[in-house]
């Protein structure tokens, strides 16, 4: 009976050391799967922070971009009031009509430094390289001695704020004058072997 009695505790003792192991396993797994749960609410948390800081970025600089759209407007109309008046019948100008035209004038220039103050600036891309990203081409002009791709006329000008458009600059682009090859073109061509 002696051997009896010292089976049964190692038998007893056997199962509990498994559950035990199982036990640690579980909870093993269960620690694993929250210190995971907790890395991703943590990287959750920071992005939620920088994308705000983003949305606060972008809205103090494009927060008044509505408004600037509209005030173009004012803008057009004063420069159209200004180029209204030829140049003969302004120098011409006395009293009462000169100090209108004057006032006309630094009205529209006013406007000008008020929106560059809020950073918005304006686009006039003549004998710059056309770019759909700020130009807007109404139509091509045959200029030969102006390298084909090249702005050679702005109708109206463009307007951005930070490195948005706000309008695109309407331009008119050079036709049929010689190629320009982008830099990189040139850059390979330099250094292709000549094959001597």
């Amino acid at each position: 009976m002696a051997d009896e009695e010292k089976l049964e505790p190692n038998e007893n003792i056997a199962p509990s050391a498994a559950a035990n192991e199982n036990e640690q396993v579980a909870l093993e797994a269960q620690l694993a799967e929250l210190r995971d749960k907790y890395l991703r609410a943590v990287a959750e948390a920071e992005n939620v922070r920088k994308r705000a800081e983003r949305d606060v970025a972008d809205a103090r600089a494009y927060g008044i971009t509505a408004f600037a759209r509209d005030m173009l407007a004012v803008g057009d109309n004063l420069a159209r009031a200004i180029a209204a008046v030829d140049a003969d019948a302004r120098a011409s100008a006395t009293g009462t009509l000169k100090a209108l035209l004057d006032g006309v004038d630094l009205t529209h220039r006013e406007l000008l430094k008020v929106l560059e103050r809020y950073g918005v600036r304006r686009l006039e891309p003549l004998g710059e390289k056309f770019d759909p990203n700020f130009h807007q081409a109404m139509f091509e002009l045959p200029t030969p001695d102006v390298a084909a791709g090249t702005v050679v006329q702005v109708m109206q000008p463009g307007y951005a704020i930070g490195d948005r458009v706000l309008r695109p600059a309407l331009v008119a682009v050079a036709k049929g004058g010689p190629k320009v090859a982008p830099a990189d073109d040139r850059t390979k061509e330099a250094e292709a072997p000549t094959g001597k």
